[in-house]
């Protein structure tokens, strides 16, 4: 039902989208130019035809997040969600680096073995962050760029002022605490409603894979995305950034520096949604996506 890199608590999800989700989720040995063994990497595949889209998720986090907007958007386009390096359920080899710069290349050869066209790459928060690093990087790969309240603008985890040994240990460790999650999850949703056990689980479950916390620290301690904010300005692919507007995570004020930077880009609002609108908002996420990958 399940395959076995998935901790045992993946059997307690109840919704269906989350279920479903988790059925699909697969690992593929990528080889790339940063380990001398392919890296497994966690992915989900749904849906055919149109440019294809690939999703990256943000900050501690996993290809869940997606879990109510990829089957909305494999309706019409062939959808990938990837585990970013050092996070999900992506195997965390302890030889490998974890920084921005090796996630890019990891990213990079994950594209190239398994969609190897132009994408329509979308990013949630730090997600949106290091998609906007692989298009600078890589423009043949990508045709069009989604932001979803990215970070790129913003410092860094606050959590990185604590990840020096042995307090990167702890800090973790008090990351890892089901009520820290909670309090997280309940400031990036504008409806607490949608904080049920169930979304707490899939935002907790990638927790239980080895070397999480060695993975977080490192990535964190290598300064993150902090290096990008001058270089924005340079992204020339057409760029469509969604925003909620009741963002508690990282606030409002970036969307319209992103739109402001990005000559090529138009910014729309998502009423009465946090941080999280592929979440908090599905449908009409979705509505966005298609109608700009239409243009």
């Amino acid at each position: 039902m399940f395959e076995s890199f998935l901790p045992s608590e993946v059997a307690q999800l109840t919704e269906e989208t989350s279920i479903a989700l988790a059925r699909e989720i697969r690992r593929s040995p990528i080889s790339t130019s940063i380990s001398l063994e392919p890296v497994e990497t966690a992915y989900v595949h749904q849906g055919t035809g149109g440019t294809p889209i690939l999703l990256l998720h943000g900050f501690d986090s996993s290809v869940f997040e997606f879990r109510r907007l990829l089957p909305k958007l494999a309706e019409r386009h062939d959808t990938w969600i990837v585990d970013l390096l050092g996070f999900g359920f992506t195997d965390r080899p302890k030889s490998l680096p974890f920084s921005p710069d090796a996630i890019k290349t990891h990213l990079y050869d994950f594209w190239k073995e398994k969609i190897a066209q132009p994408v329509i790459l979308v990013g949630a928060s730090m997600g949106g962050a290091a998609a906007i690093d692989f298009t600078l990087s890589h423009p043949d790969a990508v045709a069009k760029l989604v932001l979803l309240d990215s970070a790129g603008f913003a410092a860094g985890p606050a959590i990185g002022k604590f990840l020096i040994p042995p307090l990167g240990y702890l800090a973790t460790e008090f990351l890892r605490k089901p009520n820290v999650r909670r309090s997280v999850s309940l400031k990036a949703y504008c409806d607490p409603s949608f904080v049920t056990q169930d979304a707490e689980l899939c935002a907790a479950l990638h927790l239980k894979l080895s070397r999480w916390n060695e993975a977080l620290i490192a990535f964190t301690k290598s300064g993150g995305y902090n290096f990008l904010s001058n270089r924005i300005s340079a992204v020339s692919c057409p760029t469509l950034i969604l925003w909620g507007d009741s963002d508690q995570i990282l606030g409002t004020k970036d969307a319209a520096r992103f739109e402001s930077a990005i000559a090529n880009s138009k910014l729309i609002w998502i009423d009465q949604c946090g941080h999280v609108p592929h979440l908090e908002k599905p449908e009409l996420t979705a509505q966005f996506i298609l109608e700009f990958a239409q243009v």
